[in-house]
């Protein structure tokens, strides 16, 4: 099977195209005839166009959106890295089927749906509404041997990229990234340190709130599982085998999904992001398709984002993961396609038009 999903991650990525140029310019040039001054409205513009330059149309839709939570388990948990114990990523996964977990609340109010979805909880989930995509339950000890096989990995992958091919053609216009899994942020700090070829201590903060102590065992914790493995970052597949979770691979199908299907994404925190590293590399085109919501607590953040480059519009030092920082950027989004759809142009109202000059 391994072979067969390589071959399909070949075939669909092969198949993907830059976004549309002509409907790029489209945009900008809606949101210089509008009445207002050029630029006003910053790094919305920009997305506004961005996401126009994806559905190939300056007829911005974002109208049906949702964030797909992805959910599992690290066997890494059991080397000290975090507060909890991974019992907590099962109870938090069935909260997100019942509309009770912090996503939801915020979710509601931004008009997305939440789609949760099991990857790889070590616990069993009996909630309704929770998808099982569950590839295994939970992922190994990254510190004593590869968190999953390369087929586990593959296999996650593809879950990912079949969520963006059935959202997008439910009518879905834009989505987001979330996730769930405690001890994610010592896989995708491990992750990132590798892609980005920092070091370890520049990449890791303190997740959901470790002690220094805690910290300094959790940044060694990473150092050995990068030793014991030796992942080249040319071979992604390999390096989320090696050192990810099942999360992480749903995502990064998730965001080559997007590309795939050509849909616009949210990313979230330093989940998603290690996500995006990993499916750029993949498919270098996937960044085309990619929206940054906020720039997150953890240092590798903007390390990522600047790699990636991708500008973030949400400086709030948020950790709270499961999306949440992604849904925070769609209320943003409707106030800027509201000023871009139904403000009144400058021959509207018949005043002289701003002139562009370029430096």
């Amino acid at each position: 099977m391994e072979e067969y999903y390589q071959q399909q991650l070949l075939c669909l990525t092969g198949k993907v195209s830059p976004a549309s140029r002509t409907a790029a310019r489209e945009c900008r040039c809606q949101w210089d005839s509008i009445a207002k001054p050029l630029n006003g409205l910053g790094e919305f513009e920009n997305m506004i166009c961005r996401i126009g330059a994806i559905q190939g149309t300056s007829q911005v839709r974002l109208g049906k959106r949702a964030v797909a939570v992805f959910c599992g388990d690290n066997g890494v948990t059991a080397e000290g890295v975090t507060q909890t114990d991974s019992s907590v990523t099962a109870v938090v996964t069935e909260n997100f089927a019942r509309g009770i977990a912090s996503v939801n609340r915020m979710a509601a109010l931004a008009d997305v749906d939440v789609v949760p979805v099991d990857l790889g909880v070590a616990g069993e989930i009996r909630e309704p509404g929770v998808r099982n995509c569950k590839i295994a339950r939970g992922t190994g000890n990254i510190r004593r041997e590869p968190a999953m096989t390369r087929e586990q990995a593959l296999a996650a992958i593809h879950e990912g990229i079949r969520l963006a091919g059935e959202l997008h053609g439910s009518g879905y216009d834009i989505l987001a990234a979330g996730e769930m899994g405690i001890g994610n942020t010592t896989t995708s700090g491990a992750i990132v340190s590798v892609m980005l070829g920092e070091p370890v201590e520049a990449v890791t903060g303190r997740g959901a709130g470790l002690s220094r102590a805690g910290l300094e065992q959790k940044i060694q914790v990473i150092r050995d599982a990068i030793a014991l493995h030796r992942p080249d970052p040319e071979d992604p597949v390999q390096v989320l085998a090696d050192l990810g979770g099942f999360d992480i691979a749903g995502i990064t199908g998730f965001l080559l999904g997007g590309a795939i299907y050509r849909i616009p994404v949210v990313l979230d925190g330093m989940i998603s992001l290690a996500a995006a590293l990993l499916a750029r590399k993949l498919c270098p085109l996937v960044t085309e398709y990619l929206l940054a919501s906020h720039i997150g607590r953890e240092p590798a953040c903007k390390k990522a984002l600047e790699r990636l480059g991708l500008r973030p519009v949400i400086c709030g030092d948020l950790a709270l993961g499961e999306g949440t920082g992604a849904v925070m950027l769609f209320p943003l989004l409707d106030m800027a396609c509201e000023v871009y759809g139904e403000n009144p142009t400058f021959s509207e109202i018949r005043i002289e038009a701003y002139e562009r000059f370029e430096d």
